[in-house]
């Protein structure tokens, strides 16, 4: 807290007490009744009466405010970034801790070194022998690229995702901005619990689905919806692109099927891309996947922004915020500039993992 003067603690208290405890409205009081003075921060008027309360005096106590700190030195300065060094991964919190130097001392010798804090990427763990089969498949997609610059917008990229009630939610930036804290929370970890199987894809600027599919997924209700639901997903694809496009499915089993596979030759011929297709799809490989770089990621995001109350609520939420998605101008051409840049990263990283390097 700033040095005041005890005349200016004392309007403080005063207008904190004329408030009835509320730091901002004490603080817009304050600098009303004294528009020359430096205002102080709403938290200071909640110090302020809690030191009063508890020493007595306006007067901060000094005695045993804490552990003894050193004073930050050239030393101390080479230790913090020794540690960094040999730790890259290590809390400032924990370099104050073993160095007996302020947080805030171990903060500012960073940003002096231009060290910034960056998040770890999750991304798909990978084998040595998926590598070289990563880079021959990007280098295949470039080079029909080259030979027709609108081939990416020729591939229906399709996928499976399940969601359940409570879903995944990342609460890193989820915020309720309020003058006093309203203990809002968020309830999960449901005892009654319900899935859903959902197919969708992406053709050309197009959200194909998505589809409500059978939550265990075998060979023959993936080759019935293949049959008798795909067909009639194509409306508002454009003719030419709706009978020339290729089609794409990675390697889970149900994919694998003789059944489908057959299918997929007698319906695309050479045009389409999987295990056991004339195009093979590498193993792990959904950083190349739009529906799992780009669309389950956004779609949930949305569908789990409000508590999930049941099965056809799920199913509800997801079908409106497809719509969301699907509306979002130019939302595809950025997809598939992103899927060019995956390409070239792929490439230059010789089928190894390129996402934390976007």
């Amino acid at each position: 807290m700033p040095v005041y003067s005890n005349a200016e603690m004392a309007d403080m208290h005063f207008f904190y007490g004329k408030a009835n405890g509320n730091n901002r409205a004490a603080c817009r009081m304050y600098q009303e009744a004294f528009p020359n003075r430096q205002i102080p921060l709403p938290k200071s008027f909640a110090a302020l009466h809690r030191r009063l309360r508890q020493n007595g005096t306006f007067t901060p106590n000094r005695m045993d405010c804490g552990r003894p700190r050193s004073t930050r030195n050239p030393e101390a300065e080479e230790r913090v970034l020794d540690l960094v060094a040999v730790s890259p991964e290590i809390s400032t919190r924990k370099i104050a801790l073993r160095e007996n130097v302020p947080k805030s001392s171990v903060q500012e010798i960073l940003q002096e070194q231009l060290l910034k804090p960056h998040h770890l990427q999750r991304v798909q763990a990978l084998k040595p022998q998926d590598f070289q089969p990563r880079a021959q498949f990007c280098e295949w997609m470039q080079m029909k690229c080259r030979q027709n610059g609108e081939f990416l917008q020729k591939i229906l990229f399709t996928d499976e995702a399940g969601f359940t009630r409570d879903g995944i939610v990342n609460f890193h930036n989820n915020h309720v901005w309020a003058e006093e804290n309203p203990h809002a929370y968020f309830e999960s970890r449901h005892q009654n619990k319900f899935f859903v199987n959902v197919w969708a894809g992406i053709l050309g600027n197009n959200l194909i689905g998505p589809v409500v599919i059978p939550r265990r997924l075998n060979g023959a209700a993936y080759l019935n919806f293949l049959q008798n639901v795909l067909p009639t997903l194509f409306d508002d694809v454009p003719y030419g692109i709706r009978f020339q496009h290729w089609f794409m499915h990675d390697g889970a089993p149900p994919h694998f099927s003789i059944d489908v596979r057959t299918h997929l030759n007698n319906t695309y011929q050479e045009r389409w891309i999987g295990r056991g297709g004339p195009t093979s799809w590498p193993p792990r490989s959904p950083d190349l996947n739009p529906l799992d770089y780009f669309f389950w990621g956004w779609l949930k995001q949305l569908v789990y922004s409000v508590p999930i109350e049941s099965e056809a609520h799920l199913v509800q939420r997801i079908m409106e915020q497809c719509e969301v998605i699907r509306n979002t101008p130019g939302i595809f051409e950025r997809v598939r500039r992103s899927m060019r840049n995956r390409l070239v990263s792929c490439i230059n990283m010789n089928g190894g993992q390129f996402q934390h390097l976007l």
